[in-house]
């Protein structure tokens, strides 16, 4: 008996230690993503030169990513609430490393795009490893973890700029790519060693909803294509017509599917919470604004002086655009734990999106100077680490466990989808506005850009603050309970 007594004892205490150590452990796996998103908008106007294609066709190195990611984010999501969640990890990280050393050796931009196509499972990366926090972590410290694994992308892709910028300036965008592929090596490692194994024996046994999955990845395919490809058939063509209405039948018929099924890909009865839907509206329109802001950021801080806008760095330098967006990504976090217990989720949403319109705004007036990039890029780290913050937290205390793992991807999906549009939006903008070489974009385009990401700022902030300060709305954010980060 005492033999046994102390084997329990040893097993309880190696499973401490392991749960201690599973928070950075998951983090740095989701540092991943933040690795390869940030091969994306950096790096358009090498690959458009390397390779011998024009910035709106090597704009697509990032929309195809994107594209693929909100297509597995939920199949990823709702996989995560099942019984083999490392597995489904270690899977998804052996694509994203193939998809990595694809790109790296790719001889040409068609090979290079499927690279980049398999790199867009990194986008689930994040709502598998918030339900391995949620599963595994201590109950006291779920509501961190989870807070801190949201903000790991915005916060590690101000790193990952500054070293891709590194890398491709000192050898060339190969290299780039072949770090991110030690990246993931080094990350499987990590999962393989720290991670518990076995099935997850508390996890429901549920039926894969194959028809939910196609339907929504059919869908979100063709509307993305439209709004990419737009700009180059004609708005009012019969192709680009029929995607958009393609697009609109197939996501009725998912949703019809999704209301039907017993085991749906997305329970869309849960999206239905004020909270849920909060979370969801406000992740569509800052991921957006957000991918819109960097290519843009990019594209000006590496366009030469002759266009009128180009601050003319080289990939080298360039790359330390994004830095301030980490620290103020990392600070805000930092700031919101400190306040935690004083502050409600739903005043932070609206608080983060009003520093992200301000930036937008910003950037949109004054973008001619290096210090005005950064300063746009310092705010708008700012109010996205605040967004990202309270995003799964709301979430997460307005579900049940076993669809947390859903409804925190589909968030992720709707800040991918988001990307995918401002990213396709943009393409479309700048490649209607292209100088006569057809290598860059027009101050014209530029400007038009930065615009739209403003107006679609302002659009959300107004909606969320009209919710915070509307009718009725004191009386019920009384009864709330504050944040617990």
């Amino acid at each position: 008996m005492r033999l046994l007594a102390d084997s329990a004892l040893t097993e309880s205490a190696t499973e401490t230690r392991t749960r201690s150590r599973l928070l950075p452990m998951l983090v740095y796996a989701a540092l991943s993503t933040a690795i390869v998103s940030s091969l994306g908008m950096l790096l358009v106007p090498t690959i458009s030169r390397e390779m011998g294609v024009t910035i709106s066709t090597a704009q697509w190195m990032l929309t195809i990513n994107l594209l693929v990611g909100a297509i597995a984010t939920p199949i990823m999501g709702r996989l995560s609430d099942g019984p083999h969640k490392k597995r489904l990890l270690i899977v998804s990280l052996l694509i994203i490393l193939a998809g990595s050393i694809m790109a790296a050796i790719a001889p040409n931009f068609t090979v290079f795009l499927i690279g980049r196509a398999l790199q867009g499972l990194t986008y689930g990366i994040v709502p598998v490893t918030i339900s391995l926090a949620r599963r595994y972590l201590p109950e006291s410290k779920v509501g961190f973890g989870i807070s801190s694994l949201s903000v790991t992308v915005a916060t590690g892709i101000g790193i990952g700029y500054p070293l891709t910028g590194i890398l491709a300036g000192l050898f060339d965008f190969r290299f780039a790519f072949g770090f991110a592929a030690l990246f993931v090596v080094s990350a499987i490692i990590v999962v393989i060693r720290g991670v518990p194994g076995g099935p997850d024996t508390r996890a429901p046994q549920r039926t894969f909803d194959f028809g939910g999955a196609l339907l929504l990845g059919a869908g979100l395919g063709a509307i993305l294509v439209a709004v990419s490809e737009g700009p180059n058939w004609g708005w009012n063509s019969p192709a680009t017509i029929a995607f958009f209405v393609g697009a609109a039948v197939l996501l009725a018929a998912w949703v019809l599917v999704e209301l039907r099924s017993s085991h749906p890909l997305i329970n869309l009865r849960v999206l239905r919470n004020g909270e849920v839907l909060l979370a969801n509206g406000t992740a569509i329109g800052i991921g957006a604004a957000m991918y819109m802001g960097f290519s843009i950021a990019s594209l000006i801080a590496q366009a030469p002086a002759s266009t009128g806008y180009g601050i003319a760095l080289p990939v080298f330098w360039a790359g330390f655009v994004m830095l301030p967006f980490s620290i103020g990504s990392f600070s805000s976090n930092r700031v919101i734990r400190a306040a935690a217990g004083r502050i409600r989720m739903t005043t932070l949403l609206p608080l983060g999106a009003a520093v992200v319109t301000a930036s937008t705004i910003f950037l949109w007036v004054a973008h001619d100077q290096l210090w005005e990039i950064l300063l746009g890029m310092l705010l708008f780290g700012i109010g996205i680490g605040t967004t990202y913050a309270a995003m799964p937290g709301l979430i997460a205390r307005s579900v049940e466990a076993d669809e947390l793992g859903s409804a925190v991807s589909f968030n992720q999906v709707l800040r991918t989808v988001g990307g995918s549009f401002g990213s396709a939006i943009s393409a479309a903008v700048l490649a209607a506005h292209l100088t006569p070489d057809q290598q860059h974009p027009t101050g014209q385009g530029i400007d038009l850009s930065l615009a739209i990401g403003a107006i679609l700022c302002t659009v959300v902030f107004a909606a969320l603050a009209f919710n915070l300060f509307g009718p009725g709305r004191r009386r019920t954010l009384a009864k709330l309970p504050v944040v617990q980060v």
